[in-house]
């Protein structure tokens, strides 16, 4: 089972939207079977048989064993992945090219240079696994406090400065000859998302004239 899957087909996509077929895929990231399954998502067997049909189709999920019960064979399945992570491959005719922006300070630059990340990587991780091998990869995640806009124009400004740099101390101008390959670096920086304020717990109060009423009456 993979960690992460990627998924390039159109078909495989709008099954996996299924909200049930979703609550399916989440429950088999442990082997089940039809039966199983029907007990934890509320369906009968039939109807959770069909969706498994389908998302095995797609090959979403897969067959892990068959089990002899009397005159009966359950097969048991189990999730391609623990999670899952849709392409824009998928939405081909429609998915953003980076060419059309390059612009740094583009926010549509930065989401059509992610989709392509995801597009790439995704290939990238579904070959690695077929050949058995490990892919090297590398990224940071963080956060930074800027005071003004001037200071987060300022970093941008030398941060980019010193990855021209380290580009080119390390870049090979062969472009990949002599068993070197070449690697894509992106790198971003965009406004955190507000976390949500925590509303607080309702309380219910007591006139003091009331509450004086309870004490008396203890």
């Amino acid at each position: 089972m993979l960690d992460i899957e990627v998924i390039e087909d159109p078909a495989a996509a709008e099954a996996s939207l299924d909200p049930i077929r979703t609550r399916i895929l989440r429950e088999l990231a442990e082997p089940g079977s039809a039966t199983q399954l029907a007990a934890k998502v509320g369906l009968p067997r039939q109807k959770v048989n069909y969706h498994l049909k389908a998302l095995e189709r797609h090959g979403l999920v897969e067959l892990v064993e068959e089990r002899r019960k009397g005159n009966v064979t359950e097969r048991v399945l189990q999730a391609t992945a623990a999670s899952y992570l849709i392409s824009p491959v998928a939405l081909a005719s429609v998915a953003p090219d980076p060419h059309r922006f390059a612009d740094r300070f583009s926010a549509f630059w930065l989401l059509a240079l992610a989709g392509r990340m995801v597009q790439e990587v995704g290939k990238l991780i579904a070959g690695a696994a077929a050949a058995r091998q490990k892919l090297a990869t590398f990224a940071i995640d963080g956060e930074i406090t800027f005071r003004t806009a001037a200071d987060r124009a300022a970093f941008a400004e030398e941060l980019g400065i010193a990855v021209t740099r380290l580009v080119d101390k390390y870049h090979d101008d062969d472009d990949g000859g002599a068993g070197g390959r070449k690697h894509r670096l992106v790198v971003a920086l965009h406004p955190a998302l507000k976390e949500p304020a925590l509303k607080e717990p309702h309380k219910t109060t007591t006139p003091i004239g009331e509450k004086e009423q309870e004490q008396g009456n203890d």
